[in-house]
């Protein structure tokens, strides 16, 4: 995207000479976001931790808040222990002292020095951290003739130059035959989800690269910019009405005012819209772009208030250079232009209370006409989404059981729009929520870490989703035109016709080495009047986030 390659060379020519240190972030999935969690509700006020919607998170403010903590000897030995190996995983930024985590069986010299970097250079100016990166998971589905599996092989690389420059790399090979009804929505919406161009592979799998790398720097004291291919996720929930990382990488540029209890994200994407790619064929896939804003600010310290905009556009002849503005509001802009593309305003709250208990949610507005809502006859215009949820920590004084209640209702339509460029979506798949719109949905996760090394997990998703039925479009595919919608009227949740859907999952997983899991997985989908299934799966997984199927 040739706006934003110029926009980041100009900003590192205006940013001073002297830039401030700038950290990477988690990766996605990575291990410390179950204490990330933990501890924000424990300290209840850190001035830091309170932006945890921000994942992945930035490791230069995880590490600070949890060495400056005066809490760390109150804290369960699990607690402790997976605080120690926090450090360790981060050790650009922490103080932990480097002779006592050397390790006694150095392969060959340069090689795992600690347990956690296979190779790690650390000087005064430079530091480089590479790892391997491996997912290997054979699955068994009940009735199914063949054999599942997912492998997944690459590295993983994060670096910072003379403290004022960070880089990070992930490179992954995957092939991967999942379980059928995964397979089926691949060949609905034409995209593997998460993943970019893929191919067949063995009949019915598919096979894909996974690359992602971004690069940090400090424009002034208060701003860091991050230019990059990667995913992000906006929120406190499970799942997100704002951007999950359920779709693709892609590319943007990412700006970050930091100032105490004030935090500003503007970030410009480009994305690839709907297309249909011919396996014989090489083709340019068609572009549009999206802008989002969130402002969000601790008024008191365990008070969090955020407020959030989005455009969604694309254009055949130019770029719209109004949406670059990081200060304007955006559906003003949009206004101003004609008011061509898909909007979104939002609201959000979190709330740590009693230092075990955490409050949280999101309002999402992509259309709203009070006219129509006073009339109650279900408008289809009418489309937003409404997140509720809580998470308790130490369940009844249990240490490290902790319980995460959540609600989901979107309405039928929201994320659409009325041509297929300006929907929310990217390479042929939701950029929000999975399950897209028209739907009610409630999560309940239970999980229990007894050991340092052992963690079980149980999750149950049950949804009601409204189904588009006599091939008319009913407001659940975000994909379609909602100008082809079936009716003016009549629309509720799950309207016209509900159907239930439930998704369970058993999750063990013993860490055998330094972020090397060994793991054991139970599923069971029932989908009202369709296929219901049962499928499990035994694995080893390596310096990467999981691959789940909970949609």
């Amino acid at each position: 995207m040739q706006i934003i390659k110029t926009f980041l060379v100009a900003c590192i020519f205006i940013a001073p000479i002297n830039i401030i240190a700038q950290s990477t972030l988690f990766q996605q999935g990575s291990k410390d976001n179950i204490l990330l969690d933990r501890m924000e509700i424990k300290l209840q006020d850190d001035s830091l931790l309170n932006f945890s919607f921000l994942k992945p998170f930035n490791r230069k403010w995880w590490i600070q808040s949890i060495e400056h903590s005066t809490i760390a000897k109150s804290l369960s030995a699990v607690d402790q222990y997976n605080l120690s190996r926090s450090q360790l995983n981060n050790l650009e930024w922490s103080n932990l002292n480097r002779d006592s985590i050397k390790s006694n069986k150095v392969l060959l010299k340069g090689i795992y020095e600690d347990p956690a970097n296979m190779i790690k250079i650390q000087q005064k100016d430079f530091f480089l951290s590479v790892n391997p990166v491996i997912q290997l998971q054979a699955m068994q589905e009940k009735d199914a003739g063949q054999f599942l599996f997912l492998n997944s092989r690459g590295a993983v690389a994060r670096g910072l130059i003379a403290n004022k420059i960070g880089f990070d790399v992930y490179l992954t090979e995957n092939q991967e035959r999942p379980p059928l009804f995964v397979r089926q929505r691949v060949t609905q919406f034409r995209g593997v989800p998460g993943a970019n161009l893929s191919k067949r592979f063995k009949g019915n799998g598919y096979d894909y690269f996974d690359g992602r790398g971004s690069v940090f720097f400090n424009a002034t004291k208060f701003v860091n910019v991050q230019f990059g291919y990667d995913k992000m996720f906006l929120g406190s929930g499970y799942r997100s009405l704002y951007m999950s990382d359920y779709a693709a990488s892609h590319l943007f540029l990412n700006l970050n005012l930091h100032a105490g209890r004030f935090n500003y994200v503007s970030r410009i994407m480009e994305l690839t819209s709907q297309y249909t790619r011919r396996v014989d064929k090489d083709t340019l896939f068609p572009k549009k772009y999206a802008v989002f804003h969130h402002i969000s600010f601790n008024a008191p310290k365990w008070l969090s208030l955020g407020l959030f905009e989005s455009i969604v556009f694309g254009r055949r002849d130019h770029f719209e250079f109004s949406y670059l503005n990081p200060v304007m509001f955006l559906r003003v802009a949009e206004l101003q232009v004609g008011s061509p593309d898909n909007s979104f305003i939002g609201v959000d709250a979190k709330a740590n209370i009693a230092k075990t208990l955490q409050l949280y949610g999101q309002v999402l507005i992509d259309e709203f006409n009070t006219k129509y809502v006073r009339q109650r006859k279900g408008w289809w215009g009418n489309k937003w989404a409404i997140q509720g949820g809580l998470k308790y920590i130490d369940v009844m004084n249990v240490k490290n059981l902790d319980l995460q209640l959540e609600a989901n209702w979107i309405r039928p339509f929201t994320y659409s729009h009325f041509d297929t460029v300006g929907n929310y979506t990217h390479y042929n798949q939701p950029m929000a929520h999975p399950l897209m719109s028209n739907i009610r949905e409630f999560v309940s996760i239970l999980r229990y870490q007894p050991a340092p090394k052992w963690t079980v997990q149980a999750k149950a998703i049950y949804w009601l989703n409204g189904v588009d039925t006599a091939n008319k479009n009913f407001g659940n595919n975000i994909f379609l035109s909602n100008e082809t919608r079936a009716a003016f009227d009549g629309f509720r949740y799950g309207s016209p016709v509900s159907r239930k859907n439930l998704n369970l999952n058993l999750w063990v997983a013993y860490e055998w080495k330094e972020n090397l899991f060994l793991e054991a997985n139970f599923n069971i989908r029932n989908q009202e009047n369709s296929t219901n299934t049962a499928f499990s799966s035994l694995g080893l997984r390596w310096n990467m986030f999981r691959r789940e199927y909970d949609y």
